[in-house]
């Protein structure tokens, strides 16, 4: 089969290569798990078929991940924040307002915060063979400890497209394992990937917690999962419980790979249950997932009577326009200001947490002290403007920050886990009118 057309989207400084497959009636954005391969998806016939099967009945849009394929290679460990940027930017370059957005094994976690964040463009969600974490954790026993996990990703990369790691993948899924398929394989695992990148990607992995967002996806969704794949199905059948109204869908047999075995009854599975989502009109969301800041002037009324009305007010406008350089810089969305203080939204946590601490370092240097907080939920949006429980625990956790600190909730440190921040715990708070205890952590450095 010929290779169809590739291009390339922008995201932030790196290159997303796509392509776009089928002229259906919908999109349909294909979010890989392994290290794919543009040029080399199509030489499988396995999975020429299957990719076919999928554009017979939509638009189909395909992307190489950041680090693999035909995309950029990109150092240190990109969070999860910015992994799903890069399917808004692929949707963008596609021409793509909404689409049905599948994300496997991997890939799992990208489309469900996507879905979350920006529910108007996702006519439904699928989740293939993955699961909300890879690594074991509190209320989450699927899966292998951190170090564990951690280790065997070191290990297969240091074996990684050579003619033993290629056997023993073909073994494993009951493929073809002569001398000239070992050979064919391998070649293609150093296409696919190369070590280094390959270690770094186990390693961006093992920070992926996608949890917090799962209760808050409004989306029509429905999880896949075979019944002998290598992923405990358990884990799964977990999350589908987790998100509101997801559909479960037991399949039987193996492999991990939806284009080997009995392909034909994934294909079947997702057709049967987008198909009627989006030939229906697409229904508004009035919720998002968002990261509420907000932001607040410390000493300011002494600061008003020292300077008197005139020069307090020009300070002011100073302040307020700084504030705005860098919500802009950072695609913050102001919603409210009052008086000397900033109310803001953002579609992802990391890129909130960096504007605070670029904002607080910026009005520091018009000798003013901010604190700033901030909490990501579930919103509702009213008129443009974001408003709930979300909101209203953000502006407690502000409340709680010192002067020149950025005060986080625990929601937020969980979700930009390998983003480069840290974190110094500040332990637990009430918050105003807010039921319970809350785990608050100050923004210790940014990388």
């Amino acid at each position: 089969m010929d290779v169809p057309e590739i291009r390339y989207a922008r995201s932030g400084d790196v290159s997303i290569a796509y392509q776009v497959v089928g002229d259906g009636p919908f999109d349909f954005v294909w979010t890989p798990g392994a290290p794919s391969h543009l040029d080399l998806e199509w030489e499988d016939p396995e999975r020429a078929r299957f990719y076919g099967a999928l554009a017979s009945f939509s638009r189909l849009i395909m992307f190489d991940k950041r680090g693999t394929g035909l995309s950029d290679r990109v150092a240190g460990v990109a969070d999860l924040e910015t992994r799903m940027d890069d399917i808004r930017a692929v949707m963008d370059a596609a021409g793509s307002e909404a689409a049905v957005v599948c994300g496997v094994s991997e890939g799992g976690p990208m489309a469900l915060l996507f879905a979350a964040t920006y529910p108007e463009r996702v006519r439904a969600l699928v989740n293939y063979g993955s699961l909300p974490r890879f690594v074991r954790g509190p209320g989450f026993p699927w899966r292998s400890p951190k170090h564990e996990y951690l280790a065997s990703y070191e290990e297969e990369a240091l074996v990684w497209g050579t003619e033993e790691s290629a056997r023993e993948w073909l073994e494993s899924e009951g493929l073809d394992a002569s001398p000239e398929a070992v050979h064919e394989r391998a070649r293609k695992d150093r296409l696919l990937i190369n070590p280094g990148a390959y270690a770094q990607l186990g390693r961006m992995n093992a920070e992926i917690d996608a949890r917090p967002i799962l209760s808050t996806i409004r989306v029509p969704t429905v999880v896949l999962h075979r019944q002998e794949d290598h992923i405990p199905i358990e884990g799964a059948r977990w999350m589908a419980e987790q998100i509101p109204g997801a559909r479960f869908v037991e399949l039987p047999g193996g492999p991990h790979m939806p284009w080997l075995g009995d392909w034909e009854s994934v294909v079947a599975a997702i057709r049967e249950f987008v198909e009627p989502v989006c030939l229906e009109d697409a229904r508004p969301y009035d919720s998002v997932l968002a990261t509420v800041l907000f932001t607040d002037l410390v000493g300011s009324t002494a600061k008003a009577v020292e300077l008197g009305d005139r020069g307090w007010r020009e300070l002011l406008e100073q302040h307020h326009a700084r504030i705005r350089a860098q919500l802009s810089l950072f695609r913050g969305v102001e919603l409210d200001t009052a008086g000397d203080g900033f109310f803001a939204r953002f579609d992802g946590p990391a890129r909130a947490i960096r504007c605070a601490c670029a904002i607080r370092d910026s009005v520091r240097e018009l000798g003013l002290e901010v604190r700033a907080g901030l909490h990501t939920g579930e919103c509702e949006v009213v008129d443009g403007k974001v408003a709930g429980l979300a909101v209203s625990i953000g502006a407690r956790v502000a409340a709680q920050a010192s002067a020149g600190e950025v005060l986080v909730s625990q929601t937020v440190r969980d979700l930009v886990a390998g983003s480069g921040i840290d974190f110094e715990e500040r332990g637990a708070a009430q918050l105003k009118g807010v039921p319970g205890e809350w785990q608050l952590y100050a923004v210790a450095s940014v990388a």
